[in-house]
């Protein structure tokens, strides 16, 4: 079985629910993780919005999540489980869907599966820079997209 990840807030290409963007309580959707490589030591997550008007936008930068933590419960909040990144928003932790009025927008969840237990980054590091510090030490990568359309 492939390294998998997935929600109960939705569906792999579903629409979003409101509760989980800026329209909402702005709160993280739960998501759950299996058939990581045995090779596994620790976990980094990226949500990232390739149609926002400027180019991709980051949502949520999480890093050095343990190998034994398969799922992320709804709300989550930075220190509870791994380092938070910044994310485009200029915060710590998620920030939900919140494109233009009438633009629909994909948002994909990427889980990469790491061979070290902790990437010797600071919490606060951009996108840009976990997906450099983790180059060479990726095992697999399981991806879901859900889409969202501000009303």
């Amino acid at each position: 079985m492939p390294f998998h990840l997935s929600s109960t807030a939705f569906g792999d290409g579903g629409w979003i629910p409101q509760l989980h963007s800026c329209q909402g309580a702005d709160v993280s959707p739960s998501l759950e993780w299996t058939a990581p490589p045995a090779q596994t030591r620790s976990f980094a997550l990226v949500l990232e919005d390739p149609d926002a008007p400027g180019g991709m936008w980051c949502h949520w930068v999480l890093y050095d999540i343990p190998d034994g933590v398969l799922a992320l419960a709804q709300g989550y909040k930075p220190g509870s489980v791994g380092v938070s990144g910044i994310n485009d928003f200029g915060k710590l932790g998620y920030g939900g869907p919140c494109p233009p009025k009438g633009r629909p927008h994909r948002y994909f969840f990427k889980l990469y599966a790491l061979d070290v237990h902790t990437l010797g980054l600071g919490a606060g590091i951009p996108r840009a820079e976990l997906l450099n510090a983790i180059k060479g030490h990726v095992l697999a990568e399981a991806q879901y997209m859900g889409r969202f359309e501000r009303r």
